[in-house]
């Protein structure tokens, strides 16, 4: 019912060993003595493209050695074990417990280092052919902009994720808290940054509402953690670009389960998964 039974958090160490399979199976065998009995089912979720058969991440090139192509199912001896990308486990979280709590229809983007994001249709998670769907970070809000790194030029995840912001502020900034800092004491270069922040991410979310046509859109990430500095503004740019056919508005609201949206989308599932998650 998405009550939290345990939970324990390790630091993830990327030296090329994958330490963080053998310390999740730790984590596990502890769990089942505690609790005096074994999981049903087993949902992990992490960065990159999961497999079609959920039972790896199939691409996740320069990060996390080790991470793709790992067999969980092998890794965790045997069981039902499902993964998925972290950014459909957030929504599927949220969809289930958090700000999206009853949506049929909802899209989620997670703003911070880059722009990660997933998007549900009918109650449906939409994966794609090989996992792509929901990366909204890589679309293209300026065709003439320089490419991002999928390719893409002018993405909306360059425009205003933290990867970008020392570039985007001629090396002030490494950090948008800092940035906001700085433009809340007048700094009137550093509210212009946040301005085009807020001017493209608006863009992106009515492109989205348009494409998706969601009951609510959920933002995440430590961008989000900016308050009314972000949803004010950025409520002012939607509803003057919506299009609200009959005066209908999507909701804009704040993630609720912080970090532990991850794990309870992948919970969730792993309890449901082949059914309309």
């Amino acid at each position: 019912n998405g009550e939290t039974l345990r939970s324990e958090t390790k630091e993830t160490i990327d030296d090329g060993s994958a330490p963080w399979a053998g310390a999740i199976t730790r984590i596990l065998d502890d769990w089942r003595g505690a609790l005096g009995t074994a999981p049903s089912a087993i949902g992990l979720a992490a960065p990159g493209l999961a497999a079609r058969n959920a039972r790896s991440i199939a691409w996740m090139p320069g990060r996390m050695q080790r991470l793709e192509g790992l067999n969980w199912t092998e890794a965790l001896g045997g069981g039902v074990v499902r993964v998925l990308n972290d950014g459909h486990a957030a929504l599927l979280g949220e969809a289930w417990r958090g700000a999206a709590r009853g949506a049929r229809n909802a899209v989620m983007l997670t703003l911070g280092t880059g722009v990660g994001g997933a998007a549900m249709c009918d109650g449906r998670l939409l994966r794609g052919t090989i996992g792509r769907a929901g990366h909204v970070g890589h679309m293209s809000l300026d065709p003439n902009g320089p490419p991002d790194i999928t390719g893409t030029p002018g993405s909306l995840e360059d425009a205003i994720g933290n990867c970008t912001l020392e570039a985007r502020s001629d090396g002030r900034f490494k950090d948008t808290q800092e940035m906001l800092a700085a433009a809340q004491h007048g700094d009137e270069e550093a509210g212009r940054i946040w301005a085009r922040s807020i001017h493209v991410l608006g863009a992106g979310i009515v492109s989205l509402i348009n494409l998706f046509d969601p009951e609510i859109v959920v933002l995440g990430g430590g961008v989000a953690k900016s308050g009314e500095e972000l949803f004010g503004p950025l409520r002012g740019y939607v509803e003057r670009h919506e299009w609200r056919p009959g005066g209908h508005a999507v909701k804009l609201a704040p993630a609720e389960l912080g970090e532990n949206a991850g794990a309870l989308g992948a919970a969730r599932y792993a309890m449901t998964f082949g059914d309309d998650v």
